[in-house]
C-alpha cells in the first residue's frame, strides 16, 4: 500500500508575503507589517430536533475580525483615528494580503478584506529598554474576496 505524503517544500514561508492597504483611493505598500491574521467567525444557534437527543447547529451569519502587528514607523492609522476624533467620520479601508513562496507547488494566494475598520490604536509610545518599536491593531471587516487561490498539493485529490 502506497501512502501519499506532503512534500516539505510545499509549506509556505511565513515571511514571503505582501500586504497593501487602500484608504480613500491611496494604496500603501505596508512593508512594515510584522504579522497579520484575519478570521471569519460564524454565528450559530442550536436547534432542537425531534427524535434526536443532541441539538443541531444552524449557521445564521458571520463576522470578520483581524489583528496585526507592525513596526512603529507610520502615521497612516493614527491619521484615521485623528480624523474620527475630529469629525466623527469613520473611515473604512481595504487590506490585501498576498502569499507566494516560489519553492512550493501551490502557487499564489491573494485575499482582499473589504470595509475594514479600526477598533482603536496606539497614539504615542516609547520603550527606553527596547530594541525597536512595534504596535498592534485590531480591526473588523465586513466582506472579503479571494482574488487568487492556492492550487491543490499533488496527491490531495
Amino acid at each position: 500500500m502506497s501512502t501519499t505524503i506532503m512534500n516539505a517544500k510545499d509549506t509556505l514561508s511565513a515571511k514571503l508575503a505582501e500586504c497593501y492597504v487602500t484608504i480613500n483611493g491611496s494604496r500603501y505598500n505596508f512593508m512594515q507589517a510584522i504579522n497579520m491574521e484575519a478570521v471569519m467567525e460564524k454565528s450559530k444557534v442550536q436547534v432542537p430536533i425531534l427524535g434526536k437527543t443532541a441539538r443541531g447547529n444552524k449557521s445564521t451569519g458571520w463576522s470578520g475580525k483581524g489583528k496585526a502587528k507592525f513596526h512603529y514607523n507610520t502615521g497612516v492609522f493614527r491619521r484615521l483615528l485623528k480624523e474620527y476624533k475630529n469629525s466623527g467620520e469613520d473611515i473604512y479601508f481595504e487590506i490585501q494580503v498576498i502569499n507566494e513562496d516560489p519553492t512550493t507547488s501551490v502557487g499564489r494566494q491573494s485575499i482582499v478584506l473589504t470595509d475594514c475598520n479600526l477598533d482603536g490604536g496606539v497614539i504615542a509610545k516609547f520603550d527606553a529598554d527596547g530594541s525597536y518599536l512595534d504596535e498592534e491593531m485590531e480591526f473588523t471587516f465586513e466582506d472579503f474576496r479571494i482574488v487568487e487561490e492556492f492550487k491543490n498539493i499533488d496527491g490531495m485529490l
